[in-house]
């Protein structure tokens, strides 16, 4: 919990960084998209952890979690019956 809590504050705080830098260059209408498209992905991309995370405890293994495979494994063992 706190590895998430402390990956949380450092998300905000790239987040606060990014719209500093860019405050007045680009239009809030475009960059709140922006923001909400990231923020969209991560959702998505947690739930998806999250699925993949439950199924895999309710089959026996209960020290699996998704975030940890590689990008190959994520492919190789997932991919095709999720899309």
């Amino acid at each position: 919990a706190s590895k998430e809590n402390a990956e949380r504050k450092e998300l905000h705080r790239k987040i606060w960084a990014i719209a500093d830098a860019v405050r007045g260059a680009v239009d809030g209408w475009d960059f709140k998209q922006y923001i909400l498209g990231i923020l969209f992905y991560r959702f998505i991309s947690e739930h998806m952890a999250d699925y993949f995370d439950h199924a895999e405890h309710e089959a026996g293994d209960l020290e699996f979690r998704y975030a940890d495979l590689s990008d190959q494994e994520a492919e190789r063992d997932f991919k095709p019956g999720t899309v």
